[in-house]
């Protein structure tokens, strides 16, 4: 009924007694539904962040397989509300905290590298400082026993005992100094780029397996306040409306499986690589189109010609490389380097200055080189230059090379 602050002294402050209170109140999952809770471990990383829009109370996560999956219900009085799986929220949420977090981190990084200097180069000085005293301390000693009478041997030896010990202390700091100067130069000087390239790497840090989903959701907790979510029947997306710590809102809107849908389906992009290659490419020539673009099956594993084939025969494509007559007249990158008889480099080479025509059914397919442009004798002699490592000018950013023997302003493109 009545409260006197500080009437006596506490074994903690006012304000350390409220925050464990607070603590306290979001550790205790069963004395409420309705308020933001803490996670208790587990592979869910939104695990007490999540409240309905509909009805206001907050989601329950349960898992399916050993915790391999997950799924977070609205399970109010009455009804049940809204439930959906996990997964995707959680990568939407875990992206939207690292695009948070890595320009803070790269803050700390260099304030944390500057700190660390700044110690370092405080503790030199303050070395070099105290040797300078010992040294003068070992001075003094030393012509306070040159200054004493021979006879007088009492005070003489206790003179000429100080006058060892500041020797000795001024040797012991000499080595110090030594070893931490020796030291300082081992710690490398780390760049912006260094330290960006670390940030890039946070992605990875946070998805690895080894990564302690404790600390994750300790993160959360500090970044998010809560969650309100709903589901969208219209568009069949999660709807997501972030309260940051900081007061600000953001709104995230996550795609559903569909039905009959699973995590382990097959990437758009992937399909749509196979259906633009499939009439011109063979599996094999597919497969390793989809390795170059480092994209996965739907299990996560590289592709290879008879997963290529399956999947074309499960998507019901065709493979039309019955059209002999274009084949024929088309070269990869190697056939036309053969033709040439010169290297791939040099054919790479041709291809970049655009003085030999080539295309690509998407970023990353085999190169395709029409037989009447490689055997263009404007080609085959820019081909026979580079190899004898002649060189010939870069093309300039809003220039089109020109080709030997051509007359000024001709468009080697057109060829």
């Amino acid at each position: 009924m009545v409260l006197i602050h500080d009437h006596h002294p506490g074994y903690i402050s006012w304000e350390q007694y409220e925050r464990n209170q607070k603590l306290l109140a979001g550790n205790a999952h069963m004395n409420s539904r309705m308020s933001v809770q803490s996670g208790r471990g587990g592979t869910s990383l939104l695990a007490g962040k999540l409240r309905c829009r509909r009805c206001g109370h907050m989601l329950r996560v349960f898992y399916v397989g050993g915790h391999r999956k997950l799924r977070y219900q609205c399970l109010n009085e009455t009804t049940q509300c809204i439930s959906f799986g996990g997964r995707r929220p959680e990568q939407a949420v875990s992206a939207a905290i690292l695009e948070v977090v890595q320009p803070h981190a790269i803050d700390a990084a260099f304030k944390a590298f500057k700190q660390i200097h700044q110690k370092r180069a405080d503790r030199l000085q303050a070395l070099t400082m105290e040797l300078e005293q010992a040294r003068y301390e070992a001075r003094l000693a030393a012509r306070r026993y040159e200054a004493i009478d021979p006879e007088n041997r009492l005070v003489a030896s206790e003179l000429e005992t100080r006058w060892n010990t500041s020797l000795s202390r001024v040797r012991q700091l000499e080595q110090n100094l030594e070893n931490a100067e020796v030291e300082s130069p081992a710690i490398p000087a780390i760049g912006t780029d260094e330290l960006l390239r670390l940030a890039q790497d946070l992605p990875v840090i946070w998805d690895a397996p080894s990564t302690d989903s404790t600390i994750k959701q300790r993160i959360v907790g500090i970044l998010i306040q809560e969650i309100i979510v709903d589901v969208d029947e219209a568009t069949n997306e999660v709807l997501l409306f972030v309260r940051w710590a900081g007061g600000r809102h953001s709104e995230l809107r996550v795609a559903k499986h569909k039905r009959g849908q699973n995590g382990r389906c097959t990437p758009l992009e992937a399909i749509d690589v196979l259906r633009q290659m499939a009439a011109q490419y063979a599996d094999g020539e597919i497969a390793l189109t989809l390795n170059r673009l480092r994209l996965k099956t739907g299990t996560g594993n590289t592709w290879n010609e008879t997963r290529v084939r399956s999947l074309r025969s499960q998507l019901k494509i065709v493979h039309q490389s019955s059209q002999q007559n274009d084949i024929t007249s088309r070269l990869n990158l190697e056939a036309t380097a053969k033709r040439l008889r010169v290297s791939g480099t040099v054919v790479r080479r041709l291809i970049k200055l655009r003085i030999l025509p080539a295309a690509q059914v998407v970023a990353g397919a085999p190169w395709q080189i029409a037989v009447n442009d490689a055997d263009c004798p404007a080609v085959v002699q820019a081909a026979l230059r580079l190899q004898r490592r002649e060189g010939l000018p870069e093309p300039h950013r809003h220039e089109t090379p020109l080709l030997p023997g051509f007359e000024e302003g001709y468009d080697a493109s057109t060829f």
